[in-house]
C-alpha cells in the first residue's frame, strides 16, 4: 500500500485550516499530519516532522509565509510547497516561483480548484519517484506541458463515494437542462443534502459535471450542478 502524502497546515486562521483538512480528508492519498497557527509554530512542526507538503499562507501574525518558505528549504529540502493566500503582490509571487513552489492558489479558494491542484501535485510527485530516465511527454508533464487534465492519472475514489451511487446520480441530473442543486437532488433521490452535495463535488472533480452560481431576485445565490455533455 502506497504511503499517504503527509500534509502540514499552515494557516492562522483556525476555520479555514479546518475548512483545507476537511478538504484533505476527501482526497485519495493525502494525510494532515498537523496545523500551525503562527511561524514559530510552523517552524516548530516542519522540523519535527519534515512533511512531504506544506499548505502555506503568506499572512502570518508574526511572519511572512515567504519567510517560511526559506526556513523549510533550508531545514526541509525535500518538502515541497503550496501557496494558499490573498497575497497577490508581484514580489510575492515572484519570491514563490522563484522557488519553484508546487502551486500558487488565490484566496477564497473552491473544492474544485484545491482538488485539482493536490491532484496535480500527486501525479508529480509519483512521475519523480524510482530511477532510471523519464521518458519525454513525463517531463513534460512536471513543466505543465500536457494541455488536457485528463493525463493526470486516475485516483481512487475518495472514502464515502460509491461508485452505483455515483452513477444513479448522473442518470438522475443527466436530462436536466436547468441544472439542479444539492438539496433537491437529495430530496429526489432520498439522501441527504450534504452526500448529495459530496457527489456532485466529485462528478465535478473528475470533469463531468460543472457548477453555477445562479443569482435570484431575492436571497443568497444558488449553487446549480450541471452534467456536461459526453
Amino acid at each position: 500500500m502506497t504511503k499517504p502524502i503527509e500534509v502540514l497546515i499552515i494557516e492562522d486562521d483556525k476555520r479555514i485550516a479546518n475548512i483545507h483538512q476537511r478538504f484533505i480528508e476527501k482526497i485519495a492519498g493525502f494525510h494532515v499530519v498537523g496545523a500551525a497557527h503562527t511561524g514559530e509554530e510552523a517552524k516548530d512542526w516542519v522540523q519535527a516532522l519534515s512533511p512531504d507538503l506544506v499548505l502555506l499562507d503568506v499572512y502570518l501574525p508574526d511572519t511572512l509565509g515567504t519567510e517560511i518558505m526559506a526556513f523549510i528549504h533550508e531545514n526541509s529540502p525535500e518538502t515541497d510547497i503550496i501557496f494558499i493566500t490573498a497575497a497577490a503582490e508581484v514580489d510575492i509571487v515572484k519570491k514563490a516561483y522563484r522557488r519553484g513552489v508546487a502551486d500558487y492558489i488565490l484566496k477564497p479558494l473552491t473544492f474544485d480548484r484545491f482538488e485539482e491542484s493536490l491532484r496535480s501535485y500527486k501525479a508529480k510527485r509519483e512521475a519523480l519517484t524510482g530511477d532510471g530516465l523519464l521518458q519525454e511527454d513525463s517531463i513534460q508533464f512536471l513543466w505543465n506541458k500536457t494541455s488536457e487534465t485528463s493525463t493526470l492519472p486516475a485516483s481512487a475514489p475518495p472514502k464515502g463515494i460509491d461508485p452505483l451511487t455515483k452513477e444513479k446520480v448522473v442518470s438522475h441530473i443527466k436530462h436536466l437542462e436547468g441544472g439542479i442543486t444539492a438539496e433537491a437532488l437529495g430530496l429526489e433521490i432520498g439522501v441527504s443534502r450534504s452526500t448529495a452535495r459530496r457527489y456532485l463535488e466529485y462528478l465535478v472533480s473528475e470533469k463531468r459535471a460543472f457548477t453555477e452560481l445562479l443569482y435570484g431576485s431575492v436571497g443568497r445565490p444558488e449553487r446549480r450542478y450541471f452534467l456536461k455533455n459526453p
